[in-house]
């Protein structure tokens, strides 16, 4: 029988060749790479034209291709339009504007930018693959809170070259340009609200018209993103209108919530009273709506440190995505198929780092901060006793900050959440769990006092996308030699995923399909100086998901007790 080996040997490069060959190739990726002037680049033809790229490091680099007729004038809160052709050959070679963002997350993301125009998509593919073979495809969605964040920052040149795969990367509409129900607009006739996710499915459709020309296969996609990405790749799970268009999906730091129509569209006439267009929900509401300009919908969005009341993130409009995911998990009603899921170890340091960062002087997290936390748990929303069996839970006193306190609390109900997801989906779909667990990944924050980011949300990006380093403001480092190390499994983990919705490739080993029983390994952890399958009852154990499991609101859920069994 042939094995995903001769697959890759077949392709013009067996996986272990690859992976060598990325541990050389690693400190040199550093940067995003500029195109040669050497030589012309490669040229393909799409369905809307052709394009012309560059080859660096054996990768095809296609830059800022257009998916979609530009969503402005007449068709802002349009779903996107498919891109009018052209004859003359498009330059590739360099990356299409980003989204519209005020907010930036810190050093996250950004920089702040008013366009609306920014519907581009990257391809990276084997240059000796370009138009022959059937290599697997991964489509990138990045993160950001559906707020910010853009694709130039995704190298996807060692997930194409190691793992011989063809990687799209793609930026989408954002923020009050994204996700927005106002029901002058709803009332129109097209599907509405979730703009940005309707992008997102744009790309899978180019992808499935134009991908073999970049050697790809349109009958195995891999649809993944970190964070928002993920939240938008489970959007996209429980969409009717993304059936068939991938065939696998990675949930990196994410499994996503969403918004009820009605609080969506309570939050769009709010911000059309703020924009000076009134409170009606007609004909010329949508007009003046559509008449604002970019520097006025950027104005009504947020400030840098901040969302504003208006924003909505994914919306249960009822036709892009029908209602709550996890309500559609319990049911079976989704695409089913091989899921990838997994979380940072420390996820909340980066959203702790975020706040030091816009504070006067950057002052680290206090006591304060921490009895603000406990507050929460004293709402309507949780048990009576909440917040003090939080506070057993997690003592002050236990910590040697106030910041790590705050991490283990928030860390904890993320993976649990996540654990709670994997569970809904592994009685249906084969799931490969997993948590990120090297605290001594560079952060892109810069030095604050008291800061420590260790395994932060986020911090996992730069080891399968070269050179991450979040947006503008954000400090970019090399990986040392055992980070690079671990870089090479995880690409190798995510390609194999992408050829054989199986992380090992074939088997069960190193990383175990999840399971929910107590002593049988379950969740990869993955670290320096190994990785390792951990049981579903040592990670509920670290993260005291039987606690969070009485706690946390959400449902329909499968108990922490429930793995342990």
């Amino acid at each position: 029988m042939a094995t995903l080996r001769d697959a890759r040997a077949r392709a013009g490069r067996s996986g272990r060749a690859a992976i060598l060959a990325g541990a050389a190739l690693a400190a040199a990726a550093f940067a995003a790479p500029q195109p040669s002037e050497a030589a012309p680049g490669p040229k393909v033809t799409t369905d809307t034209g052709p394009v012309r790229g560059f080859v660096e490091g054996d990768v095809a680099r296609f830059y800022g291709i257009p998916y979609a007729q530009p969503p402005v004038g007449p068709l802002r809160w349009m779903p996107p339009r498919k891109m009018k052709s052209w004859t003359k050959v498009l330059d590739a070679t360099t990356f299409g504007p980003q989204c519209l963002q005020v907010t930036t997350l810190g050093p996250f993301a950004g920089p702040q930018n008013t366009n609306e125009d920014c519907l581009y998509l990257n391809v990276y593919a084997p240059a000796a693959n370009l138009g022959a073979g059937k290599l697997p495809v991964i489509v990138w969605i990045h993160g950001g809170g559906n707020v910010d964040g853009a694709s130039d920052a995704y190298d996807g040149s060692k997930m194409a070259r190691d793992g011989k795969t063809v990687v799209v990367t793609m930026n989408y509409r954002l923020n009050l340009m994204g996700f927005f129900a106002h029901p002058a607009i709803n009332a129109e006739g097209h599907p509405f609200g979730n703009y940005g996710v309707m992008d997102q499915q744009s790309v899978l459709r180019w992808v499935k018209r134009n991908i073999a020309a970049f050697g790809g296969d349109r009958n195995n996609v891999t649809l993944g993103g970190q964070s928002a990405g993920a939240s938008d790749t489970m959007a996209n799970m429980t969409s009717p209108r993304s059936a068939g268009l991938f065939h696998r999906a990675i949930l990196q730091s994410g499994v996503g919530s969403t918004t009820p129509l009605a609080t969506a569209e309570t939050n769009a006439k709010n911000m059309a009273v703020a924009a000076g267009c009134g409170s009606g929900a007609d004909a010329a509401t949508a007009a003046c709506l559509r008449r604002l300009t970019p520097q006025q919908v950027f104005n009504l969005a947020g400030t840098q440190s901040a969302n504003s009341a208006y924003i909505s993130g994914l919306i249960e409009d009822g036709q892009v995505i029908p209602g709550r995911f996890v309500d559609a998990l319990a049911s079976g009603d989704f695409n089913k198929m091989p899921v990838m899921s997994g979380a940072t170890i420390d996820e909340a340091t980066f959203s702790l780092g975020i706040a030091q960062y816009f504070r006067p002087g950057q002052t680290p997290a206090t006591e304060a901060d921490y009895k603000a936390r406990l507050a929460i748990y004293g709402g309507p929303t949780y048990p009576a006793n909440a917040q003090a069996r939080v506070r057993r839970s997690y003592p002050l006193s236990a910590y040697a900050s106030p910041l790590l306190a705050l991490s283990a609390i928030a860390s904890d109900t993320t993976q649990c959440t996540q654990l709670n997801t994997n569970m809904l989906l592994s009685s249906q779909v084969p799931v490969y769990a997993y948590q990120f667990a090297d605290r001594t990944a560079p952060t892109y924050f810069p030095k604050m006092p008291g800061y420590l980011s260790l395994a932060y949300h986020t911090a996992d990006i730069q080891y399968l996308f070269p050179g991450w380093h979040g947006g503008d403001e954000g400090i970019p480092h090399n990986l040392n030699a055992k980070q690079r190390k671990l870089s090479n499994e995880l690409v190798t983990a995510w390609t194999n995923f992408a050829w054989s919705g199986n992380p090992n490739g074939v088997g069960n080993s190193p990383w175990p399909r999840f399971t929910a029983r107590k002593y049988l390994p379950g969740v990869l952890e993955q670290n320096i100086p190994f990785s390792q399958p951990i049981t579903p009852a040592a990670f509920v154990a670290e993260h005291k998901c039987n606690l969070w499991d009485q706690i946390l609101p959400y449902h329909p859920r499968v108990t922490a007790s429930a793995a342990t069994k």
